[in-house]
């Protein structure tokens, strides 16, 4: 529950409080309106809710169905005229994770969190955290692929960082379950829309970077998207971050007076002797590792991962335990065909981690290669040439351009699109299980591999703006084995 005068004190701390207008309609003593729950869905409001109008699409229809089902007051940044008292604010979207918090009795500061970003790896480094962590604690996650409040049951989000009054919700529900740390993902996104405003986690790790996620609706350019990146580090206590990655010097610059560990070639904490299945670190983490996924950069989520542990309170031993036992559905799963040929699924889908794929894979696998690959619709249109020119550099590789949640665009369309970059000849098939039904009958022997990139463990397809079931890449590929 809260009352209406601690909104208003909070809105008023942030200088974000503009108004409240009642229209005539009320006269209202401040001290006596309660709400006993908050919602941004017009579909799930009650007497005694606090709605937040948001969003460029917002419609006044919305409230007024809100209305029918007991709504009596709202949060805008407008005046709608619906005959009910209205705060307007200036920013929204910074109120909603204000008073989320508050309604959600402040859990922040009852959890260790740790949040990573980077373009990619968000999702594997997040996993090695959390096996990591459930050595000696109790941590909930909120990845992309899997979330868990309980540590028991796990289900997939659909952002990858939720909305703020969702965040705040499940943040609650962890404490109340007994967990002590939190791992999430923290996309440019969540910083971009504030669904983490006023948000302060205990370390924050930045992976990498390079050009995603510009577009229409998203970043206008890769500067936007790198800035929206950095908040990360704004807003933590201390940081870990890859001294390898681009504009390295740019972050090195930015966190010189906070707590912060490095990674990689420019730092003390290194990796050595890698192999497939293990490698040994130098500095903090040193020692010897074993490790499930393969890749050098793998190892390097799994260091990043480490080294923000040891500040949360894990030892050296629960590290290299945590590391040991990970595992991550669509991450570098690795089949084998009956004739020996191995079949490699990733979420890879853009051009850079796409890349690293390919490099993985042919060091292990020296012989015919065909890859499945697609991109996505109505979003991250850039990725299709970073694929197509990407590909182009590789005439030794099959390429069989296919669907991968094409949305409301032509998956042949975003093919054509892709392989309008490539010289040589690429294979297109709609079909997604086709595509990989004729991939897999190419490669028959043991040096050969077939690389399945893009949807991971997703088991379903978007399409005309909706999920439709797909049994998910690697069951099609055991199908054929």
């Amino acid at each position: 529950m809260i009352k209406i005068e601690t909104v208003l004190d909070i809105l008023k701390k942030d200088g974000l409080f503009h108004e409240i207008i009642d229209q005539g309609h009320y006269h209202y003593n401040c001290s006596e309106v309660v709400f006993d729950s908050i919602s941004y869905d017009s579909r799930k409001v009650k007497e005694g809710t606090l709605f937040f109008a948001k969003g460029a699409a917002f419609k006044k229809e919305y409230l007024l169905s809100a209305i029918s089902q007991g709504l009596s007051w709202y949060v805008a940044e407008q005046d709608y005229e619906v005959g009910i008292p209205v705060i307007v604010v200036n920013d929204i979207k910074k109120v909603m994770s204000l008073i989320a918090m508050e309604f959600y009795g402040n859990p922040q500061e009852k959890l260790k969190i740790l949040a990573f970003t980077g373009t990619k790896g968000k999702t594997t480094a997040a996993y090695f955290a959390y096996n990591i962590l459930a050595q000696g604690h109790h941590p909930a996650m909120l990845s992309t692929m899997n979330t868990t409040l309980d540590g028991k049951t796990f289900f997939k989000s659909a952002l990858t960082t939720p909305e703020s009054i969702d965040l705040f919700d499940m943040m609650a529900q962890a404490v109340h379950n007994g967990r002590t740390h939190l791992i999430m993902e923290v996309s440019s996104q969540a910083y971009l829309v504030k669904r983490v405003y006023g948000l302060t986690f205990d370390v924050g790790v930045f992976l990498n970077i390079s050009p995603d996620h510009i577009g229409p609706i998203e970043h206008p350019s890769f500067e936007d998207y790198f800035y929206h990146k950095r908040l990360l580090m704004e807003n933590s206590r201390a940081v870990v971050i890859n001294s390898d990655m681009d504009h390295f010097s740019v972050l090195k610059e930015q966190v010189e007076h906070q707590e912060h560990d490095f990674y990689g070639s420019q730092s003390s904490n290194q990796i050595q002797n890698s192999k497939a299945f293990s490698f040994s670190a130098t500095g903090k983490l040193a020692g010897d590792y074993d490790i499930q996924l393969i890749g050098h950069f793998n190892q390097e989520n799994a260091v990043a991962a480490g080294l923000a542990c040891l500040r949360l309170g894990a030892s050296i031993a629960d590290v290299k335990k945590g590391i040991a036992t990970t595992r991550v559905p669509g991450r570098m799963e690795v089949l084998t065909q009956k004739n020996g040929a191995k079949v490699f699924i990733d979420y890879a889908h853009n051009g850079d981690s796409l890349k690293k794929l390919i490099s993985v894979v042919e060091t292990h696998q020296t012989g015919k290669i065909a890859l499945v690959l697609g991109s996505t619709g109505n979003k991250g249109e850039s990725r299709r040439k970073d694929f197509g020119l990407l590909l182009n550099q590789h005439p030794e590789i099959q390429v069989f351009l296919t669907a991968d949640d094409p949305n409301y665009e032509d998956p042949m369309a975003i093919a054509d699109e892709i392989s309008s970059y490539i010289s040589h000849p690429v294979v297109k098939i709609a079909d997604r299980e086709q595509a990989i039904k004729t991939a897999m009958a190419i490669t028959n022997q043991e040096i050969d591999a077939v690389i399945i990139a893009g949807k991971g463990a997703d088991c379903y397809q978007i399409v005309q703006g909706k999920k439709e079931d797909y049994p998910g890449d690697a069951a099609i590929a055991e199908r054929y084995l």
